[in-house]
């Protein structure tokens, strides 16, 4: 796995890094040109046969080598800086037509060139990936040329070589690409920082989505350049970026009014300040992930239920500050809201699931994960109130009964999946009520009833009619036989069953001296 992202790694950078010593020789070869080439002498009478011209030495295939720009919307291609001076090959010497009248000659072997325009061209390569264009831009200058356009380089996505690539990398980048640049991942790229990503923002100003999740070196430094050059952003991810503070957020709502989508998750330098400084600039965001931002409280949350009414997304998880009183300002606030994850917010009561099930009648999807003061009375009321829910969470809702099961059998016919781990009171029968309600035959995909020790094979025999059913979780369920999951694979083939069956302690020796131990017991 390693070895094929390396040989693709390398392919890329040897494109960036030889395009700029290509492009130095270019101009030269061109100012050399222009100059005028120096008078041979006349050849001696005497020779009766003229010298056979030596054909020039074949061209090495780097991409980006000698292409005198795109084909189309050259402007905005930069080429990269030049890198230091080099000796000259001898058969750059003898280049005397331009670059752009060889490309495509009638005398190009490539049939696909002579057949197809070079818009339809341009086209088909559109539709490639990062690694592939960079090959394709080996194969001939004509195709260099069109692998290189800079509209072939929209969506860039460097994921795979996180761990190689570096600023200068991303500075090339956005040097060739220019304006064309729409959507870059720089996802868990740690080498990347913030002067590189300055050069970006300087240079790829119509950037729509920006993936920085992971690049651990980003600062407030590249908020302020973005918010000074890409006014166009509309989704930014800065997860796990821990230097961030409020003054990123202050200059993404000075600089970025049309953003939509920003993940600061595990930023905890974030507070209230900076929150409200955000939403009054950026009135139009509908997701806003504010996963493991700890420092924030209920304040926070009013300044985005009276500014945000477009929200759609929101993730709490971990905030542990956060009570009812701030998610019932959400809910009252963001009528459109469709997806709230507040899992580990130990301090909310069912007076949240009041508030979603009277303010938010559209939402499909909720986690609520370690909420243990949630019970059956907050279900029923969200249960009856929201129909499209198609996704709850409920792992250790200690307080819920088969009551809950029955309510959402009844009144959610698009419920998907659903967690159920440790909750220990639920019963065979909540699954039974579960298995023929609306949702059974053709949604409900997913089902975790792991840690649930009232659950036996009876469950299985009820979620037979699930055809639907992809995946059930079964962990440390004590009464549930191996027999009980072969049944139920007759009848739904396809489904994958997590289980886990303790080994049997072998009983002590008859007559022996000294008492046998399990396994485990030894290794304690």
């Amino acid at each position: 796995m390693r070895s094929g992202v390396a040989g693709r790694w390398g392919v890329f950078l040897f494109w960036v890094e030889v395009e700029a010593e290509e492009r130095e020789d270019l101009a030269t070869s061109s100012r050399r040109r222009r100059r005028g080439r120096r008078r041979r002498p006349r050849r001696s009478r005497e020779v009766s046969l003229p010298r056979r011209r030596p054909l020039p030495a074949a061209p090495r295939p780097p991409p980006g080598a000698g292409t005198p720009g795109p084909v189309r919307g050259s402007q905005s291609l930069q080429a990269v800086a030049p890198g230091p001076g080099r000796t000259r090959r001898p058969h750059e010497e003898g280049r005397e037509r331009s670059d752009q009248e060889q490309m495509f000659s009638n005398s190009d072997e490539a049939v696909i060139n002579k057949k197809l325009p070079k818009e339809l061209l341009l086209r088909i390569f559109s539709f490639l990936d990062v690694v592939t264009l960079c090959r394709c831009a080996q194969v001939s200058r004509a195709w260099n040329v069109l692998a290189l356009d800079g509209s072939n380089w929209q969506r860039i996505d460097l994921f795979d070589f996180q761990r190689d690539i570096e600023g200068r990398v991303v500075e090339n980048i956005s040097k060739r690409c220019g304006g064309f640049l729409r959507k870059l991942s720089l996802r868990g790229c740690l080498g990347v920082g913030d002067n590189a990503l300055r050069t970006f923002a300087q240079n790829c100003r119509n950037i729509e989505v920006l993936n920085l999740n992971g690049c651990t070196k980003t600062t407030d430094a590249t908020c302020t350049s973005l918010s000074k050059f890409c006014s166009k952003l509309r989704h930014l991810d800065l997860a796990s970026c821990t230097s961030i503070t409020n003054m990123s957020l202050k200059a993404l709502s000075e600089g970025c009014p049309l953003l939509e989508q920003l993940n600061i998750s595990w930023c905890d330098q974030v507070t209230k300040d900076g929150i409200q400084a955000l939403v009054r600039g950026c009135g139009g965001l509908k997701a806003l992930f504010l996963k493991g931002c700890t420092q924030l409280e209920d304040e926070a949350l009013k300044y985005i239920g009276a500014h945000c009414p477009e929200l759609v997304t929101l993730n709490l998880q971990t905030c542990l500050q956060i009570t009812d009183e701030g998610l019932i300002t959400i809910c009252r606030g963001c009528h459109k809201l469709q997806s709230l994850c507040a899992s580990g917010c130990s301090n909310i009561t069912d007076a949240i699931l009041n508030a979603l099930g009277q303010n938010c009648p559209r939402l499909r999807i909720l986690e609520v994960a370690r909420c243990s003061q949630l019970t059956d009375v907050g279900f029923t009321t969200l249960a009856r109130n929201c129909h499209e829910l198609e996704k709850m969470d409920l792992e250790e809702c200690v307080q819920i009964t088969d009551s809950t099961l029955i309510q959402l059998s009844i009144h959610c016919p698009r419920l998907q999946v659903l967690s159920l781990s440790h909750c220990e009171l639920i019963t065979d029968d909540g699954i039974r009520h579960l298995g023929n309600g609306a949702c059974a035959h053709d949604q409900l995909e997913v089902i975790e009833l792991d840690n649930c020790p009232l659950i036996t094979d009876a469950s299985l025999e009820h979620l037979k009619s699930c055809h639907s059913l992809e995946r059930i979780e079964l962990y440390d369920c004590q009464q549930i036989t191996r027999a009980g999951i072969k049944r139920l694979r007759t009848h739904l083939p396809n489904i994958k069953v997590h289980a886990y069956f303790a080994p049997v302690t072998p009983p002590p020796s008859v007559g022996g001296s000294r008492q046998r131990f399990c396994r485990c017991c030894i290794i304690l």
